[in-house]
């Protein structure tokens, strides 16, 4: 362990410039990372990798069921985006939520249990893959867009109580031609709302290209009253700085911005999609060879003498195990009973009595 003493505890890089729109200037190119902060978001992001690939494994077991859609390739915008918020902020995403589930303080053991829809699930069970919340973290939203209307909604409490908090709000290339969104833009710039658009462009919308999909792919500029930032949303520390920037962009009172993140899955579009009917299998190993948010991680940190090898072997190892330990609880933990079936549809509120699927099926629900 003696050679770790000798290792530098911070460097500083030269990041990608965004792309700018309505603005003056943009986010700082030149960025220092501290050994602290990347070993953290290194053992982030393969949490979040190896969690997506074991969900991968258990769906083809039949042991998670229904809609799945993975994150794996798009981690350095989750890691990036919570690098430069605080928990205390607020945040909402379409249905690739398992990532930020994490991020906003869910474990891997409650995640895991979800999926499989048991009783340890983060939402006891019964949302799955698409409806994981926690504190502050509104969802995993199954319907295109309108997680988008919902994030203002936050934006204005946050404004109307005076807390100087935001709301971070996601959705991806293919939600970005959705009316509701523009409607939105429209309140917010309006009422100076502290909310931060964020278009994660990961390429495809489902099985479409956003060029087959979208008149103009410049997605940092469809706020059109909104300023913009187009950002490498495979590089965390250009998603962190960007996110650093909008951030105080919203906290100063200058209203809504808008960031584009340029980005990748490696997956489909869902586990029913097999992803290679619509793009190559050489541009899917072209982007994990050239532009893997890992890999570059890594690569910076080792070249930087900031981490040697056997450290974030050792994390990668530690990673496996709580991963392998998740799985083990997800598929032992038992189903929910069928009498907590209705429970929790109001938060605080004496037991009330829920009609079945028949007027005589009574069922009873319990705050």
């Amino acid at each position: 362990m003696n050679c770790f003493y000798r290792l530098k505890a911070l460097a500083t890089f030269e990041i990608k410039k965004c792309d700018v729109f309505k603005l003056d200037e943009g986010p700082a190119t030149q960025v220092v990372l501290t050994r602290d902060e990347g070993l953290q978001y290194y053992r982030t992001m393969q949490t979040m990798r190896r969690m997506e690939l074991k969900a991968d494994q258990l769906y083809k077991q039949k042991i998670i069921r229904g809609f799945c859609h993975l994150y794996d390739g798009q981690e350095a915008c989750a890691v990036g985006i919570e690098a430069s918020i605080n928990l205390s902020d607020h945040l909402i995403t379409a249905y690739r939520a398992h990532g930020y589930t994490y991020t906003r303080g869910g474990t891997v053991k409650e995640i895991m249990a979800e999926l499989t829809g048991r009783r340890g699930g983060i939402a006891k069970g019964k949302g799955g893959s698409m409806h994981m919340y926690c504190k502050h973290f509104y969802g995993g939203n199954g319907i295109v867009g309108a997680q988008v209307p919902l994030g203002a909604g936050v934006a204005l409490a946050c404004k109307y109580q005076g807390n100087n908090e935001l709301c971070v709000c996601l959705y991806g290339d293919g939600a970005a031609n959705q009316g509701q969104i523009f409607e939105t833009y429209n309140m917010a710039a309006l009422w100076k709302l502290p909310v931060i658009f964020i278009c994660e462009n990961n390429r495809y919308g489902m099985g479409t290209s956003v060029e087959r999909a979208a008149a103009s792919t410049d997605y940092f500029k469809r706020g059109e009253f909104i300023p913009g930032l187009r950002v490498d949303g495979m590089d965390v520390l250009c998603v962190r700085e960007a996110t650093r920037f909008a951030a105080d962009h919203c906290r100063s009172g200058k209203g809504p911005i808008l960031m584009e993140l340029q980005t990748y899955r490696y997956h489909g579009h869902s586990m029913s999609d097999p992803g290679v009917s619509y793009r190559t299998r050489e541009e899917i190993q072209e982007v994990r060879s050239k532009s893997d948010p890992i890999s570059m991680l890594k690569d910076r940190m080792l070249s930087n003498n900031m981490a040697s090898v056997e450290e974030l072997k050792e994390i990668d190892v530690e990673v496996r195990k709580e991963i392998e330990d998740a799985a083990q609880f997800a598929t032992t933990d038992p189903e929910p009973p069928l009498e907590e079936l209705c429970n929790h549809i109001f938060c605080d509120m004496p037991s009330l009595e829920v009609r079945g699927t028949n007027p005589w099926a009574k069922l009873k629900s319990v705050s």
